[in-house]
C-alpha cells in the first residue's frame, strides 16, 4: 500500500478531513484525529485503536501492525507499516479508529457491521 492509497482510504470515512499536525498529514472526523500518515516515518502511518482492537491486529498481522511505543502505544495507537499492507486490512483499521472518535450523532447515521 502506498500513502496515497492510505489517505484516499481514510478520506472515503463521512466526513473526515486531512489536517496537518507536527508535521505530518492526519486524518480527522468532527475534529478529532483517527489516524496520522508519515509517522514516525515515511514508510508509516497510524491509527488510535482500544487497545483490545489493537492486539487482536498485531495478533493477526505482527507484519503490518505494532504498537507506537511507550504510552500512546499502550492505549492503542497502532503503527501500519505500509508496504506490508493490504487495502481491505488498512480499511478495516481505518474504520475501526474512525468509528472510535465520531461522536454518537454521526455513528447513528453510519452503523457499523455489528447495528
Amino acid at each position: 500500500m502506498t500513502a496515497q492509497e492510505f489517505r484516499a482510504l481514510a478520506l472515503s470515512l463521512p466526513e473526515t478531513t486531512e489536517q496537518f499536525h507536527m508535521e505530518h498529514p492526519d486524518f480527522r472526523v468532527r475534529g478529532k484525529i483517527f489516524a496520522t500518515l508519515g509517522y514516525p516515518d515515511a514508510a508509516r502511518a497510524m491509527v488510535k485503536l482500544t487497545a483490545e482492537q489493537q492486539e487482536a491486529l498485531v495478533r493477526s498481522r505482527p507484519q503490518v501492525f505494532s504498537p507506537l511505543p511507550g504510552g500512546w502505544g499502550r492505549r492503542g495507537a497502532t503503527l501500519v507499516l505500509l508496504a506490508a499492507a493490504e487495502a481491505a486490512v488498512v480499511h478495516d483499521a481505518l474504520l475501526m479508529a474512525w468509528r472510535n472518535n465520531a461522536p454518537k450523532k454521526l455513528l447513528a447515521l453510519h452503523p457499523g457491521p455489528d447495528a
